[in-house]
């Protein structure tokens, strides 16, 4: 780097430690005084201002984000995002997620370009810049999954007491909605808005299958379709299905404990390799160059990851024990 571009990159540096630094100082202050503009406001439309001062800042974002997102509108992997967006309760549109994951790889690989003028790094970068959303956006969906799975058991046992109690099946699932946290609540309470609204109740069930993909979801619309169908005890029908999830998850969580060790010796064959190529990037990047300078690196770099992907698929069909 010459020396132009090294004290390019510290004015940067400390001209976004000192803002940092000032907002951070000031933010009691700023906030007092957006208070105290709103009490002393002397008319109605001055109070309303200052109230949705950060919203229509949240709102100028938003439509920014959503003339730049109008190119992937009608595109199947915008379709499919947004799919997954609802699974995991993110509140964005699927065009509007992708323009938000290239924005993201494109300007880290032309901030990484300009820090070690090293186009081999400024790419990594760019394609992890890429992979990390997908993988955050898939870890989001997984635990919202995992947490409504728990949740079910619940549920279920509200809406078998309040049946009993001669309330019906809508305002069962309004007591779900009522007495339980998120996510459930919300899924139930976008199921019983739509029926609500005159949607049919299998309809509306289905709908909520198709956001969330569970299977122990699905089991209990399955049965609840049934008894719909040719009748019987809906309450006794879903302590049934209570008992048979508790004893699900109580299983999952043994299997899970159980196979900790091996799952944890995944995740290190996965990364290390990675994350030591590079540390050697940052550290000597002449030394790891030669792998890739070379027909004999290239061949052992592509043996390597492919024994990598052996490795982890091997290890988590090992751990992966369906219930």
């Amino acid at each position: 780097m010459t020396l132009h571009q090294i004290a390019f990159l510290t004015f940067i540096t400390v001209a976004l430690l000192v803002l940092g630094l000032y907002q951070l100082l000031t933010k009691d202050t700023w906030e007092i005084k957006r208070r105290m503009q709103k009490i002393t406001a002397r008319t109605f439309r001055q109070r309303m201002a200052q109230t949705n001062c950060g919203e229509n800042q949240t709102s100028t974002w938003r439509q920014l984000l959503a003339r730049w997102s109008v190119i992937f509108a009608k595109r199947g992997i915008s379709q499919r995002m947004e799919a997954e967006l609802i699974k995991a309760d993110i509140p964005l549109r699927g065009e509007e997620f992708v323009v938000l994951v290239l924005l993201l790889g494109l300007v880290s690989s032309l901030f990484f370009l300009m820090l070690t003028l090293n186009a081999t790094i400024s790419l990594i970068v760019g394609i992890c810049g890429l992979i990390i959303p997908c993988l955050i956006l898939r870890m989001a969906r997984q635990k919202r999954l995992a947490k409504f799975n728990a949740q079910i058991g619940d549920a279920l046992v509200i809406m078998a007491n309040s049946l009993r109690s001669g309330f019906s099946f809508l305002q069962a699932m309004d007591m779900v909605r009522k007495e339980l946290p998120n996510p459930i609540s919300r899924e139930f309470g976008r199921a019983f808005q739509e029926m609500s609204l005159g949607t049919p109740t299998e309809e509306a069930l289905q709908n909520m299958a198709q956001r969330v993909k569970s299977d122990d979801l699905d089991l209990v619309i399955t049965a609840v379709l049934i008894q719909r169908q040719v009748g019987g005890n809906l309450a006794e029908v879903l302590d049934n299905i209570a008992d048979t999830i508790r004893e699900r998850v109580r299983i999952k969580g043994q299997i899970r404990s159980i196979t900790a060790q091996g799952r944890i010796s995944g995740m290190v064959i996965g990364f290390l390799p990675f994350a030591l190529a590079a540390l050697m990037l940052v550290i000597s990047p002449q030394y790891i160059m030669t792998l890739f300078n070379s027909k004999i690196g290239l061949i052992m770099v592509a043996s390597a990851i492919f024994s990598e992907v052996i490795g982890v698929v091997a290890i988590k069909k090992i751990v992966d024990i369906e219930v």
